[in-house]
């Protein structure tokens, strides 16, 4: 482990490469399914995305309408142009023996975006967004290796940063806020698990403004290990030099099990791909007067994007940072948070809708009803509470109707199935007692019985105070008004 001093003497440059699949229909060039999750081996092929002689490409426009809304929600330049080019190489999955990709005119250029998933993330900035077609995929069995071309010649967008991050904080959260922008534009599910999303992460370490010897790392299957991978290569890169020894410009793969990187392969040059503009298409015109798309539509689709609706709700309902997140990233919970206080406004009015009633939403939301789910093995979507039966729930509270312990007893109702929140509190003998006679019957009762602790309470052993509105509690079986009952002992001490 190095030193604080010795890390302070170098900086750190980190670029991503982040490829994820768009959720189009069909194939990038042909006709077929683009089903991710296909099964039969080579079920979904064609001549086309086996290279078939005399096969020719078309281009699915839906593809590039997803590529164009994700440059508009990243403040990309859209060019009147783009083209694609052939990446020539050879590997067995890759039935051409090259792959059509845009090397020189992509369709988004100079982005950027701020992660907005934590506070305080420096703004990173975005060289190009390209769209190009995946490769199949190698099955090995045993000494044989077997080629399913199903994945072959499906979209694959692929997302550059510049080298402009400086460490692994910095880049996982920028890779966990584009996946929440992705799924809010419904391009991509982006799921890392299923590989519908990879992030490559290039690393250098120098000590002057010029660039050190860069390593590549892949192989990397969740955004906290790309945060670990970045962090163990800055480490590695940094002992290295200062021991004197050569950074080797390779690629390495990171190793989830042991928490490290490991050479792959020496890179001690740029790979020859030969890149050509890709001959069996046209050149693409995307705006302009002859343009093909309809970028004013496009962008009206986009929406509220995630980190716009972040900062809208916490000024419009003031919650704090990680609650307006938690939101962000679950949309079906966001939509039903938002109703609910739609709804409660209606019940009790705009002005009864405090800041300390939305956190009441969002709390029992979160806690209650979301941990109730849980405990069930269900998702939201199961959910059989409505946003209006919640509210009414709410509206109990906030007339103090009801106690905490009811409303969690009546919320697990809920989620079985029972409708009416009133109902179910009256049905169980579970409103809350705030009428002082009945109360101060019971708080007698409780003084009576605990003379010693009256007596340590008018001593000055205040804290005794919670032990007797506890007993009142029990007196109550749970349904007294704390509030109250604390008013009245004060009272009647």
């Amino acid at each position: 482990m190095i030193s604080e001093e010795i890390r302070k003497k170098y900086m750190p440059t980190i670029g991503l490469e982040i490829h994820f699949e768009p959720k189009t229909k069909h194939k990038m060039f042909c006709n077929c399914l683009n089903d991710p999750d296909e099964t039969i081996p080579n079920k979904n092929v064609c001549p086309i995305c086996l290279a078939h002689p005399g096969a020719l490409p078309t281009i699915n426009k839906e593809a590039i309408e997803s590529i164009l809304k994700l440059g508009m929600a990243l403040d990309c330049t859209i060019p009147e142009v783009a083209r694609f080019d052939r990446k020539n190489y050879f590997y067995p999955d890759l039935p051409k023996s090259y792959q059509i990709t845009q090397a020189f005119l992509p369709f988004c250029q100079n982005g950027k975006l701020t992660p907005f998933l934590e506070d305080n993330i420096e703004e990173v900035l975005i060289k190009e967004i390209h769209l190009e077609e995946d490769t199949g995929k190698l099955l090995h069995n045993g000494d044989k290796t077997l080629i399913d071309y199903n994945r072959a010649s499906r979209p694959l967008i692929e997302l550059v940063t510049q080298a402009c991050i400086h460490d692994g904080k910095t880049a996982r959260v920028f890779a966990e806020s584009l996946q929440v922008i992705l799924r809010s534009l419904n391009i991509s599910d982006a799921d890392m698990e299923k590989g519908q999303m990879r992030v490559e992460v290039n690393v250098s370490v120098s000590q002057d403004d010029k660039l050190g010897t860069k390593t590549e790392v892949k192989n990397i299957n969740s955004f906290k290990s790309a945060e670990k991978a970045i962090d163990y290569e800055i480490e590695r890169q940094i002992e290295l030099l200062e021991k004197g020894e050569k950074i080797l410009q390779e690629t390495r793969g990171w190793d989830d099990t042991n928490t490290c990187t490991i050479s792959q392969r020496i890179k001690e040059g740029a790979d020859d791909y030969r890149y050509f503009p890709e001959p069996d298409l046209p050149n693409i015109i995307v705006r302009g007067e002859n343009g093909m798309f309809d970028l004013e539509k496009l962008k009206n689709d986009l929406g509220e994007l995630p980190n716009n609706k972040k900062n809208r709700l916490m000024n419009e309902y003031g919650l704090i940072s990680n609650k307006a997140t938690f939101l962000v990233v679950n949309n079906l919970i966001s939509d039903f948070f938002e109703k609910t206080n739609v709804e409660l406004k209606i019940l009790i009015g705009d002005n009864l809708v405090t800041d300390q009633t939305v956190n009441l939403i969002y709390n029992y939301l979160v806690t209650d009803i979301l941990g109730g789910l849980v405990n069930k093995n269900l998702t939201f979507n199961d959910l059989k509470i409505s946003p209006i039966e919640f509210a009414k729930l709410i509206k109990l509270l906030v007339e103090n109707k009801l106690s905490s312990r009811g409303a969690k007893i009546i919320l697990e109702k809920m989620l079985m199935g029972e409708k009416d929140p009133e109902t179910i509190m009256k049905n169980n003998n579970l409103e809350q007692v705030s009428n002082d006679e009945e109360l101060q019957k019971m708080i007698e009762l409780v003084l009576n019985e605990n003379d010693k602790s009256v007596q340590e309470y008018k001593s000055g052993k205040v804290t005794v105070l919670q032990f007797l509105i506890g007993k009142t509690m029990a007196k109550t079986k749970g349904s007294g008004n704390p509030e109250k009952i604390k008013e009245l002992l004060e009272k009647m001490l």
